[in-house]
């Protein structure tokens, strides 16, 4: 054993041996224990385990490291950390737990949940548990990190480009036929010929994937015998989670494949990530890791009682963000993931607790100021979740210039929109066009808008026109779980029907959503499944569900409905007028050279008619002609402009086309109601017939040239 360095922290391999280096500012000493033998019953119970435990002699800047020549790719290791035990205090140290590194690149294993793995004595909580918990928890593994990148090269989509599909690396591809059964629910699944070429078909550039950080199961749902099918419940921040993997030991270089693979296919991959919390919970929960190396360091504790845990997340404790360390932490994990990984952005889950130094949400706090400045994060995409349970957690248009947001409003007014919902006009109007209310003022583009209707967490978009209410009853809470507030209408019957006026009239309001949301300014994100039909039974809180409640049905797919997406995404991609960079000049509602609110008298929009409350219908012009960008050759790029009609009332509408304002024929592009002839031609001051709850889009005949 040699001295070795204090930085970096973790275990590095460097091709001759291993630098192990772990921070803990409270310790008094500090065990490396490699593990060299583990001997499990046909159950998986973990019956012997052999152990040799290396003191760390060497700590500077509280960091306590050595190397270890011959230690080499696989080999298992955790830390026991000597030092207080001071629950009262803040301070958990008890060198009874093994704990995994929190530097750790993969790690072997995952929590049985023996009583071991908890701080106190269940028969004298006051007293530490002193059984030791090294065959009841997850180890970490030096990881190899050699690859072969070839000649990876990130696709770069601009954001006014991209279109997202959020995903769940299990689900996605867990019951599809033409993943081979071995490679389904795994990173190897997803980089399947049969899945990539779906999501190209699709039009997809960005798959947003659900935590594949290392996480674990919650003790209360393995009670329940359920899972933490989300994955929101994060251990480790520098390991691709194992149980995506084919077989121990592999994670990383399956992950690496995967991310090569949907390069080679011009798909980015952006990772949600979950800094905000930890799977070691409030102080009743386990101790797994950083709780027993330096907990007052890595977690906030409540001033006037350290023992107890600060939870602006819901799920028992949030990160110290005040301290060095942690940000240290989790800027040396995003660039870990975007320079030794590839991959190309971050989905920030609940990033308002990033925020928070003291109390308050603060959108200049060190976090986002470490991210402005670093070269390698600042450089890829960043997608924040605007919100967290604290306090003044909704923060929605609020964060710094680089940052997109999941944009909460662009969801709630697109549901109240098409459910007919009254005084929705003017905010539909202003969704639409980009959110500028939100972002426009401090400098941020359309961009800055991650527009969606459905995300993981509520309703799929089939269930989201089914249902009125929740029914979360699976998840083992008595249906208090989940959001009871959904904007959701299930067209005039609970759940599944073989009315075939009901059937028409939810197929046509899906229609209309993904119309509306691949055809809004902003960043479009498809929930993966949608595209498919997939319904969730009316679950809306389905993160414990891993079974067919949430695994996309590859046998039970709605092909139209899929071809109706594919035709979507393929008009965005021709036509700038649905992509813009820039905001429209004036202002996006009151009419513009380049965008023009109509009525369906074929009138302009006025102040009146925006807060009208009881219009449910509004027509927009987009001008292509209005919107010449520059070239890569230095020329300008018009594209055609379109029309379309929003009927969300309750009435068939005869709809003056605007020959006045717009004295040129017009195309039929496509409809919702799928009764008008796709390219049949209108005449200027032609009256075109939209039905209820339906929208049709038109093409200009005769404007300038297709981009």
């Amino acid at each position: 054993m040699w001295a070795g360095q204090p930085a970096p922290l973790g275990a590095t391999y460097d091709g001759s041996g291993t630098n192990f280096s772990l921070f803990s500012s409270v310790a008094d000493g500090v065990e490396l224990c490699l593990i060299d033998h583990i001997e499990r019953a046909a159950d998986g119970t973990v019956t012997a385990i052999a152990e040799e435990r290396i003191a760390l002699r060497e700590v500077d800047g509280h960091c306590w490291h050595a190397y270890l020549p011959g230690v080499r790719p696989g080999q298992r290791y955790g830390y026991r950390v000597h030092g207080p035990w001071e629950p009262a205090k803040g301070q958990w140290c008890n060198p009874s737990k093994l704990l995994l590194d929190p530097y750790a690149k993969a790690v072997d294993g995952a929590v049985d949940w023996d009583e071991a793995c908890f701080a106190y004595d269940f028969e004298s909580p006051d007293q530490p548990n002193t059984t030791d918990s090294a065959p009841h928890v997850p180890l970490g593994l030096v990881g190899d990190p050699f690859f072969d990148w070839g000649n990876d090269r990130p696709p770069h989509h601009a954001m006014h480009e991209t279109i997202i599909y959020e995903a769940h690396v299990r689900g996605l591809t867990i019951t599809h036929p033409d993943v081979p059964p071995e490679l389904r629910g795994t990173y190897s699944g997803v980089a399947h010929p049969a899945i990539v070429d779906h999501l190209t078909g699709l039009g997809i550039t960005a798959i947003e994937l659900m935590p594949v950080h290392q996480f674990l199961h919650d003790h209360h749902l393995i009670q329940r015998g359920l899972r933490n099918y989300w994955g929101y419940n994060s251990i480790g921040y520098l390991a691709p989670h194992n149980g995506y993997a084919l077989s121990a030991g592999t994670q990383i270089s399956e992950f690496k494949a995967m991310v090569k693979t949907l390069h080679q296919a011009g798909i980015e991959v952006i990772m949600d990530v979950v800094y905000n919390h930890t799977a070691e919970g409030n102080h009743l929960g386990p101790i797994l890791s950083m709780r027993g190396i330096d907990n007052q360091a890595y977690y906030r504790t409540m001033d006037d009682e350290p023992r107890l845990y600060l939870d602006f997340t819901g799920t028992g404790n949030s990160l110290n963000m005040r301290n060095p360390h942690v940000l240290q932490l989790i800027m040396d994990s995003l660039r870990y993931w975007v320079t030794e990984m590839h991959v190309d952005g971050f989905r920030f889950d609940l990033a308002s607790t990033l925020a928070r130094e003291l109390f308050a949400v603060d959108r200049l706090s060190a976090f986002f100021d470490l991210v402005q400045q670093d070269p390698v994060v600042s450089a890829v995409k960043l997608i924040a979740e605007p919100w967290d349970v604290g306090e003044g957690g909704y923060q929605v248009g609020n964060f710094p210039a680089l940052w997109s947001e999941w944009n909460g409003r662009y969801r709630d007014t697109i549901r109240d929109f098409w459910r007919g919902e009254p005084a929705a006009l003017a905010e539909f109007g202003s969704r639409f066009t980009g959110s500028s209310d939100l972002y426009q003022a401090d400098t941020r583009r359309p961009t800055a808008s991650i527009n969606f209707v459905t995300a993981h967490d509520g309703f799929t978009l089939t269930d989201l026109v089914s249902y009125n209410d929740k029914h979360n009853d699976a998840n083992g809470e008595g249906n208090r779980d989940g959001e009871s507030h959904n904007r959701s209408w299930n067209c005039g019957v609970e759940g599944p029907t073989d009315d075939p006026d009901v059937t028409a009239l939810r197929n046509r309001q899906r229609r209309n959503m993904m119309a509306t949301l691949l055809l809004s300014q902003g960043v479009p994100m498809i929930l993966g499944g949608d595209e498919l039909g997939r319904t969730q039974g009316g679950n809306n809180n389905a993160y414990c569900q891993d079974n067919e409640v949430s695994w996309y049905d590859w046998e039970q797919v709605d092909h139209d409905f899929t071809e109706w997406c594919r035709t979507l995404t393929t008009l965005r991609r021709a036509h700038p007028v649905f992509r813009r960079r820039r905001w429209f000049q004036g202002h996006p509602i009151r009419g513009t050279e380049e965008v023009l609110w109509l009525r369906p008298d074929g009138a302009a929009m006025n102040d009146d008619d925006w807060d009208n409350g009881y219009a449910k219908s509004v027509g927009v012009l987009l001008n292509g002609e209005a919107i010449a960008t520059p070239d890569t050759h230095g020329g300008r790029v018009v594209d055609e402009s379109f029309l379309i009609l929003f009927n969300a009332s309750e009435i068939d509408l005869p709809w003056q086309l605007p020959a006045t304002l717009w004295p040129r024929p017009w195309v039929i592009e496509l409809d919702t109601a799928d009764t008008a002839e796709p390219g049949a031609v209108l005449t200027a001051d032609a009256v075109v017939p939209v039905p209820e709850r339906s929208l049709v889009v038109l093409r200009s005949a005769s404007s300038g040239n297709q981009a």
